[in-house]
């Protein structure tokens, strides 16, 4: 598992408050909404705010590539490091 992988385990974890798990009991590629982790949308606002603050990244809600860029973890790890190579 990559750093910036448990980085973002860890920060859905802290951020929404789901101190029942650990790194290790979210697959990264497991689906964060619906049948997967079972967020929902006040959960991907928070997760959202709390990836700007951390990484020093932009999120547009508006764009088109916001909902896949938070299908998983896996995906916005990818999304986290394509926008820090970018900044």
């Amino acid at each position: 598992m990559s750093q910036l992988t448990l980085e973002i385990k860890q920060l859905i974890i802290d951020a929404l408050g789901l101190e029942d798990l650990g790194p290790d009991d979210i697959d990264a590629d497991q689906p964060l909404f619906g049948e997967g982790l079972g967020l929902d949308s006040v959960d991907a606002l928070e997760l959202g705010l709390a990836i700007q603050k951390r990484f020093g990244i932009k999120i547009d809600a508006d764009a088109k590539d916001t909902r896949k860029h938070f299908a998983s973890v896996d995906s916005l790890a990818a999304f986290v490091s394509a926008s820090r190579a970018i900044a």
